[in-house]
């Protein structure tokens, strides 16, 4: 009988070299053992034990929830940093930040990181959703994850603007100032409603308190809930959606590979190369930070936070139940409605549905990028609603005409698409949504840098500079 040669032992998983370090080595086998079962579960909890090879290729997902993720819990970490080192009342927390960025170590990159992980994480959270959208992964069964991410994604521009308060200096408490009157609009709670928040009639010391309150408790954890159980569900629902054109090439069954280690190695470089990139953002790229505010001195333009600039843009345009009330809350509840209306299963997880979809899409974007410019040009130096008709009531003169003026082109031009190109209802609503959305998209960044002293139009080079 030969002796056989013993075999080394196969080089450790990625899973096992985590357990090897997370684990003591004198706890008992049997504890051991059961704490190796609490970290399987807790991999497991978001991920099947299995995933097809097709949905590993990251240029489908972009890898934008995880790095949604990723950023929530630098928002954690950094947040729970500041805490210790801020006092929400004026004018202390004004002081506090001054003290962070001079006195405390490492203080102003860990303010650099929460500001700019902050932002990043609403133009994340809607590229994600656009992702979604234009996959079609928000149909049946996942329409309950669909409304629990456009929750998180207001949830997420509530927190950014409860925390844009927080610096109490100019920017800050201008920007709120603007931001927070879009409230009073609404009919009939409106003041009532703007007081409760503001805690008075004006953004001041009871503002802050109520907005440090929202911004630490609240709010994160409504996201940090959701977010759970928004992961949950998408392993719940069968994981990814995959691209139908690869499933229908498929004669026998997808391959399969385990999700550890390689899923999970994929997971971890993508985060530590973001890190990276956060990190030396923030120590390039300090976060604002203006003069103390001064409720008696008024910056020229005031305006709102830059993701609240396409509604202030509106404003100039409509009448404000229009501009900020009923135009965003249609738009809100039909971004709501989508899985509800948009049915149809056959193109589930193909980009943009078919060819006919992206060739229509991109009419959508071509359109939007050039008569949203000429209809702010027009409506800003030829077109004047209220002076032509000086005795109708402005709801219709600055209201109802010039949505009619909007919305009827769009109504013809989709009639047209269906008759000429014999769209169906889902390439359909990619047109509206690409023209709508990119609309709003131009309409912020005229806001931003074309808006200058009295909000009236000027070239970004042409603007005072403070």
């Amino acid at each position: 009988m030969t002796e056989q040669t013993p075999q080394p032992d196969p080089e450790p998983s990625v899973l096992d070299r985590m357990r090897e370090r997370l684990v003591p080595d004198g706890m008992p086998s049997d504890d051991r053992g059961r704490m190796r079962m609490v970290m399987d579960s807790l991999i497991l909890h978001i991920h099947p034990a299995k995933v097809e090879v097709s949905t590993l290729k990251w240029t489908y997902t972009w890898g934008l929830g995880g790095l949604a993720g990723l950023l929530m819990m630098i928002l954690g970490v950094t947040g729970i940093i500041l805490i210790n080192n801020y006092t929400p009342s004026a004018p202390q927390a004004y002081l506090d930040i001054l003290e962070l960025n001079s006195n405390v170590w490492f203080g102003e990159l860990i303010r650099n990181l929460h500001h700019w992980s902050a932002n990043l994480l609403i133009v994340v959270s809607v590229l994600h959703l656009i992702r979604v959208f234009v996959t079609g992964a928000y149909r049946p069964p996942r329409e309950l994850n669909w409304l629990i991410g456009v929750a998180m994604l207001l949830l997420v521009i509530g927190a950014n603007f409860t925390g844009y308060l927080l610096p109490w200096d100019q920017l800050a408490y201008w920007a709120i100032t603007v931001g927070t009157s879009i409230i009073s609009y609404i009919p009939l709670i409106g003041n009532w409603l703007s007081r409760l928040i503001l805690g008075g009639p004006e953004v001041g010391a009871n503002t802050l308190l109520n907005f440090y309150s929202m911004h630490i408790s609240f709010i994160p954890l409504l996201i940090f809930g959701l977010m759970s159980y928004h992961f949950w569900r998408v392993r719940k629902d069968g994981g990814l959606t995959l691209p139908k054109k690869a499933e229908s090439t498929l004669d026998v069954k997808p391959e399969r590979v385990t999700t550890i280690p390689h899923l999970v190695r994929r997971e971890f470089v993508f985060a530590i190369v973001w890190i990276a990139i956060i990190l030396v953002f923030a120590m390039l790229v300090p976060a604002p930070l203006e003069g103390i505010a001064n409720p008696d001195m008024s910056p020229n333009p005031a305006k709102a936070p830059w993701y609240f600039m396409g509604l202030q843009e509106l404003l100039l345009h409509f009448h404000p139940l229009f501009g900020a009330i009923i135009l965003p809350g249609f738009a809100i509840l039909a971004i709501f409605l989508l899985p509800f209306f948009d049915i149809n299963l056959a193109s589930v997880g193909v980009y943009f549905r078919s060819q006919r979809g992206r060739s229509l899409t991109l009419l959508g974007i071509g359109l939007a990028l050039i008569a949203t410019p000429i209809w702010i040009l027009l409506d800003e130096y030829v077109l004047n609603w209220n002076a032509w008709l000086p005795t109708w009531d402005m709801l219709i003169s600055n209201g109802l005409i010039p949505l009619a003026v909007i919305l009827l082109p769009l109504i013809f031009l989709d009639e047209w698409m269906h008759k000429t190109f014999q769209a169906d209802t889902e390439e359909r609503v990619l047109f509206i949504a690409a023209f709508l959305f990119i609309a709003f998209i131009v309409l912020t960044v005229i806001g931003i840098f074309f808006r200058g002293p009295g909000m009236s139009l000027n070239w970004p080079w042409a603007m005072p500079v403070h």
